[in-house]
């Protein structure tokens, strides 16, 4: 198919370009960059607080920690490959972005390390569904004009730039406010990626590419 290989239809664009040319892929590389940006730190920063704890368990707390969020991100991807179809992409997608607000509160709540660990299984959920969502809706945005790699880097540059950058800013919060502002800091960048998704991003399943500003594969001046 047309979402398999690159610029094929003759014209130069740029990985970061093709942001340019397809606004609801801006906005979903937005969200991205938003939703790593507060996911990113949310584990380093649970492990601070339980090697604080209890130091003698925070390599195995640790590890539970991140076994925990994905034998939960396994089946939740099945699940929503099976189900993004029938259910669209955005509502579910959705969902995955709410859970991440949810999980940075929550940590607040309490230091105890049970809830702490049990809270990071939430992380599978949320993880599970971008995760399997992300090349779908890529794909979906992309279809029939042979730029879905350039998409796909577009967006994973954007993913990296907002975990990059979390890590610093977190750090820095926290040296200053503490660990609970740290993780409400993170909660509010989740909401503002959820806010935008819901109003910015369309149903992708239904997307047409030339409505969103995208040649197709195969123009008709080429072939004359």
């Amino acid at each position: 198919g047309g979402a398999d290989g690159e610029a094929g239809n003759g014209e130069k664009v740029s990985g970061m370009g093709i942001l340019v040319q397809c606004r609801p892929l801006l906005i979903f590389g937005s969200c991205a960059l938003l939703f790593h940006f507060a996911n990113a730190p949310l584990l380093p920063l649970v492990g601070q607080k339980l090697a604080a704890a209890h130091p003698e368990w925070a390599t195995v707390m640790m590890s539970s920690c991140i076994i925990a969020a994905q034998l939960v991100m396994l089946p939740i991807a099945i699940l929503v490959g099976r189900t993004a179809d029938r259910l669209g992409r955005k509502p579910i997608l959705l969902v995955g972005f709410a859970i991440l607000p949810l999980r940075a509160v929550l940590y607040t709540l309490s230091d105890n390390s049970a809830w702490l660990i049990g809270v990071q299984l939430l992380d599978g959920v949320g993880a599970g569904v971008f995760t399997a969502l992300t090349p779908l809706v890529i794909a979906d945005l992309m279809r029939g004009t042979g730029r879905y790699n350039l998409a796909f880097g577009a967006v994973a540059t954007m993913q990296g730039v907002g975990a990059a950058t979390s890590g610093f800013v977190t750090g820095v919060i926290v040296d200053r406010f503490g660990y609970s502002a740290a993780f409400l800091t993170a909660g509010g960048m989740a909401l503002i990626a959820l806010a935008a998704l819901f109003l910015g991003l369309p149903e992708t399943a239904t997307a047409n590419p030339a409505e969103a500003g995208l040649a197709p594969l195969e123009e008709p001046s080429l072939a004359e």
